[in-house]
């Protein structure tokens, strides 16, 4: 059965199955002029006849001598323009069409023919016709002709000015089951001589038609599409999870990173990722402080993370040896080498996202002037080392809508480092770039980057993710405003001893906010936050250097004023030594090995004194004690044995001290340390460990020196906030304090924050 010619409504029709379109027949179309939808359904077509078809530039290849001499061979010389001859010549020259198959073609051809002789053609002319059909078909469409009327549609591609003869035999094609596309680059004036009224094909009209391309060819749609599978072997199938970068956000910072994924949005082959650069800072006040709250956020989240300070550390000698690589001639062979050290076993969904972000950036980079093979080969070894490095940080326990998050701290300055970054963009995870400094000079550009930039400028050089390395800077008028605003908020009710874990925050605070905020609960305190059922303690930590006016009497009163219930006292350092009696001490080498602390051993040992206290508070002292030692805070500390001092220090507190400890709820008031040290003796190391120990824990910790004289000669780190209030006094003796009254004749207050 010969198919009819169909009109199509749009050119995506002609990759509709034979059995699905809205009219069963075939399609017969000439183009004439270009548009981007006509460029792009050239590149799909040509691809589909690459595939299923035949392609045509330029003529049909007259039959070579060789040729007819082979078809004379085979089918010798006679000629009968009739269906049954041309039946029994197609079935003895192309074997390989069915009965159908063969029906139509012969139709078709006699159809053909018949045309040329009621066009007054003699009966040599039509032999010559048949003969050149018949090779053509043989040695140009052979592929095809056993593909015919089946579902998925053969497909001709002509481009060029058509021959009669051409065209005759791609009508028969056409009329036995194939699509036939004539792109005419040249016009289609050459063509309507030859079918005036546009019988044997339809014209195509699309909107926004011009001219086609003078460089137009099929030369070129090869390229194209030869680099279409070049890339689908780089990057993977399109069908794969692709990236939604910064698409979905609001340009509202870090909030929109806590953005959960169900907020982001909904499609399946999507994920949706946060690639943002902050530049210089809003509120130097306030900037560690949200950093804290939202690294805590993260945790809570059960975000996975990974923090840099300052650069990425460059890859070891042992991380470079293990990236296997050759040598190679070509970008797309590398590139396509190297990905093979990418491997993600537990899911090939995200191996297959990994592979294709390492060649999208590699094929970035090696576009870059003045890049050669070796240099681009160093770069993605780089690369490699650091997918390796981070990547089961950044994608543990992996699956779909988990978005983990890459924080980098500081401006990136060399070009390795922003092609990593590129590379995460590219990835399920959020990548966060802070340029607190505005004079440190980013080198990463990036048409997919989301920048937001603030005209303050501060040093920061870690990222605030351990409580001790946090200090919150306040002012005196944001201290009571926050108060006065949380303190006749009802809806900040607790449970007694909610939490059983806690973080210290040390507050920067002005001299005069420390009265203000010493008998205050840790709940109405500036930024009190809880979060994955950890309390957020603001504490102080501070040190009030000099006497106001040199009035010694109003210095001892504003001091006792400070002595609550709560308030362990220390006047007359030092208060432990290295000689001091401490029955922990011939044990510490026990209870820290290989540098961790053996919990274990030491809550089990009979020299343990803690066991009388509440269970999570052990816990919650030995996170603390490990926490002092990891971070370093004590000099010494893994340099000439601190750390078994540290912890002969902190197994062996005073009574006063645990009993204390075993009352505080971490949402109510704070135990409370004061230190007067109004002699010229220096703070020994156990007195340091001692007081930093306690603010850890959540003491509020007080130094008074008179002399201005140095307390933190034991510390890596500023750890105090120091305020000098008047003059240094020397030889100061610290009174017998059941004589010193609680007001004198001007109240305290007039004293504190009288002006002068």
């Amino acid at each position: 059965m010969v198919l009819e010619h169909k009109e199509i409504q749009s050119l995506s029709d002609f990759f509709t199955e034979l059995g699905k379109r809205r009219e069963k027949g075939v399609y017969f179309y000439r183009i004439n002029g270009y548009s981007e939808e006509i460029g792009r359904f050239l590149y799909n077509y040509y691809d589909a006849a690459r595939k299923c078809g035949v392609i045509v530039e330029g003529k049909i290849p007259n039959p070579t001598e060789g040729n007819l001499s082979y078809y004379y061979e085979m089918m010798g010389n006679d000629f009968q323009l009739s269906m049954g001859f041309i039946m029994s010549g197609l079935q003895k020259w192309l074997p390989r069409m069915n009965r159908s198959q063969n029906e139509n073609v012969a139709a078709s051809i006699y159809d053909s023919l018949e045309e040329l002789r009621r066009a007054g053609k003699t009966e040599n002319m039509l032999k010559n016709a048949y003969i050149k059909f018949m090779c053509w078909l043989y040695y140009k469409f052979e592929r095809i002709v056993n593909q015919l009327g089946q579902q998925n549609v053969p497909k001709i591609l002509y481009v060029g000015s058509i021959s009669n003869y051409e065209l005759l035999l791609i009508s028969v094609l056409s009329n036995a089951g194939c699509d036939v596309v004539l792109a005419e680059p040249m016009g289609d004036e050459a063509y309507l001589k030859l079918d005036p009224q546009s019988q044997k094909s339809t014209l195509y009209t699309g909107e926004n038609v011009g001219g086609f391309p003078a460089d137009f060819s099929l030369k070129k749609l090869r390229a194209e599409v030869e680099k279409a599978e070049e890339n689908q072997k780089l990057f993977g199938s399109k069908d794969g999870l692709i990236n939604c970068t910064n698409a979905w956000i609001e340009g509202s910072g870090l909030a929109d990173i806590l953005k959960a994924p169900e907020q982001r949005g909904d499609r399946e082959d999507l994920f949706y990722n946060c690639y943002l650069r902050i530049g210089g800072v809003e509120d130097k006040l306030t900037y560690a402080n949200d950093l804290y709250q939202f690294y805590l956020e993260l945790k809570n989240q059960k975000r996975q993370t990974v923090i840099v300070n300052g650069s990425i550390p460059n890859p070891t000698t042992d991380e470079i040896m293990k990236i296997r690589r050759n040598h190679y001639t070509g970008v797309e062979q590398m590139i396509a080498d190297l990905q093979m050290n990418i491997q993600y076993p537990v899911s090939p969904v995200l191996q297959a996202v990994l592979c294709r972000a390492f060649a999208e950036v590699m094929k970035l980079e090696a576009g870059e002037p003045e890049i050669n093979l070796n240099r681009l080969m160093n770069k993605g070894v780089y690369l490699l080392c650091w997918i390796r490095r981070y990547q089961n940080q950044i994608f543990k326990n992996w699956k779909k809508n988990d978005t983990g998050c890459f924080i980098h701290l500081g401006a990136c300055q060399n070009v390795n480092e922003v092609l990593f970054m590129k590379f995460l963009a590219r990835v399920p995870v959020d990548v966060l770039i802070l340029c607190p400094d505005r004079n440190e000079h980013c080198m990463l550009e990036d048409a997919l980057l989301y920048e937001i930039n603030y005209e303050t400028s501060m040093k920061l050089d870690q990222f605030p993710e351990q409580n001790a390395q946090l200090h919150i800077g306040t002012a005196a008028y944001h201290a009571e405003r926050e108060l006065d605003t949380l303190m006749y908020n009802d809806s900040v009710i607790f449970r007694d001893q909610q939490f059983t874990k806690a973080n210290t925050i040390s507050l920067q605070t002005m001299d005069r906010e420390i009265k203000l905020l010493w008998n205050t609960e840790m709940k109405y305190r500036p930024n009190f936050s809880t979060a994955d059922g950890t309390v957020n303690m603001p504490v102080i930590f501070s040190k009030i250097s000099g006497v106001k006016d040199r009035k010694t009497e109003g210095y001892w009163i504003s001091i006792k004023q400070l002595m609550t219930p709560e308030t362990v006292v220390i006047d007359h350092p030092p208060f432990l030594t290295s000689t001091s009696p401490n029955p922990i001490k011939m044990y510490a080498a026990e209870f820290f090995r290989n540098g961790k602390l053996q919990r274990r051993k030491i809550r089990n040992h009979p020299a343990y004194p803690y066991g009388f206290l509440r269970e999570e508070m052990q816990e919650y002292i030995l996170d603390k004690l490990e926490a002092l030692i990891e971070q370093r805070l004590i000099r010494g500390t893994f340099e000439n044995g601190t750390e078994y001092t540290i912890i002969s220090v902190a197994l062996n507190l005073p009574k006063q001290v645990t009993r204390l400890i075993q009352n505080f709820d971490f949402t109510k008031k704070n135990p409370k340390l004061i230190y007067i040290n109004a002699s010229e003796v220096l703070i020994t190391l156990e007195d340091s460990v001692y007081a930093a120990f306690l603010n850890l824990l959540g003491f509020d910790v007080l130094f008074f020196v008179p002399t201005g004289y140095n307390m933190d000669n034991h510390f890596n780190q500023r750890l105090m906030e120091e305020h000098q209030t008047g003059d240094f006094m020397y030889d100061l003796q610290v009174p017998d304090w059941n004589t010193i009254p609680l007001t004198a004749h001007t109240s305290w207050r007039d004293r504190l924050f009288r002006k002068g």
